[in-house]
């Protein structure tokens, strides 16, 4: 089988997965939740926030009104510390919150929520949820030796559908970033460009467990096994991501060599949720809005978390298990 072949491959089961999302309603069901939440961010308003002011000595520290209300506003004016009075509301004014400081922290701290909690965790789940049945359904009998019957490589055909679902999320990532970015930055003037490092973050995060889903669908063509099974092994690389990390912030005498060796593989074979949050949480700038996992931040003040080994590796798993599923799906009999 020549190149050319396999790239037309390739790109036609890219082109049949949009189709098939469109045939599906996928595509409007993800698009109306990124309408959502742009309508959201079309709601925020930013009122009586204090304009951010460069010191040639020590900042000042903040304190909303409300904190400072309990603390005595004289004690803390005379602390030196600035009262913010301003506060952002959600809803078109029905949810009120202080502001931290300025309209940029507070449009940050709207950014953290949407891109490194909705996006990164629930956003992935959901994702790997919803694009479950799009690989089964094509497996298929009835529908795979349409295309089996033609002189065409099978890996070409796994891969441009795997290809096909990752472009495809990618694109509603885009979306979604895009509309709730233009809508802030419309509602409050604020351009965060480091929102959008959300999108490249988000696509690793599915793309490798994706992997998963597709060898679960070849293997059972079932979507209820590929979707949940995905899920089911989501939460042990993140029990083995926790654990290995919670072990190396805090090394005890009661894990021997073989348990720590097994401890060790397992992390490093297995794709790391917890380590790909940990590099999402900063890449956002979430420092300041969120607490970060004491075990991860722990690990990384003693110079031990490796981000780039953490992605490569994460990358690598995801390689190996397309490559079985390329497999199984040539050794498949229709």
């Amino acid at each position: 089988m020549n190149p050319p072949t396999a790239l037309r491959t390739v790109r036609w089961m890219v082109r049949d997965t949009f189709r098939q999302s469109l045939a599906t309603k996928l595509f409007w069901v993800m698009l109306a939740v990124t309408a959502v939440c742009t309508l959201v961010c079309l709601s925020v308003d930013v009122t009586g926030d204090m304009p951010s002011v460069k010191y040639d000595f020590e900042v000042p520290s903040y304190l909303p009104k409300g904190e400072a209300k309990k603390l005595g506003e004289e004690k803390v004016r005379a602390d030196g510390v600035r009262v913010v009075s301003g506060e952002a509301t959600l809803g078109f004014g029905t949810v009120k919150l202080p502001l931290g400081r300025d309209r940029v922290d507070a449009v940050r701290y709207i950014q953290v929520w949407l891109a490194a909690f909705l996006a990164d965790t629930l956003g992935v789940l959901l994702a790997l949820l919803w694009t479950a049945g799009l690989l089964p359904t094509f497996l298929e009998p009835q529908s795979a030796t349409v295309l089996l019957a033609k002189p065409v490589p099978r890996w070409a055909i796994l891969f441009g559908k795997y290809l096909g679902v990752v472009l495809f999320v990618t694109l509603q990532a885009v979306l979604f970033v895009a509309g709730t970015w233009a809508a802030l930055g419309l509602k409050t003037g604020v351009w965060n460009g480091a929102y959008w490092l959300a999108v490249p973050l988000l696509v690793v995060n599915f793309g490798v467990f994706y992997a998963v889903s597709a060898f679960l669908a070849v293997v059972t063509r079932s979507t209820v096994a590929a979707a949940f099974g995905t899920l089911l092994f989501w939460m042990l690389c993140w029990t083995m991501n926790y654990t290995h990390l919670w072990v190396t912030a805090h090394p005890w005498d009661g894990v021997t060599p073989a348990s720590q060796f097994l401890l060790d593989a397992g992390y490093w074979v297995m794709p790391k949720p917890v380590d790909l949050g940990g590099i999402f949480f900063d890449a956002v700038g979430a420092q300041g809005f969120s607490a970060k996992l004491p075990e991860l931040e722990a690990v990384q003040k003693k110079g031990l978390f490796h981000p780039e080994l953490a992605v490569l590796s994460s990358l690598a798993f995801a390689a190996a298990t397309l490559g079985l599923a390329a497999y199984e799906f040539r050794e498949t009999d229709y």
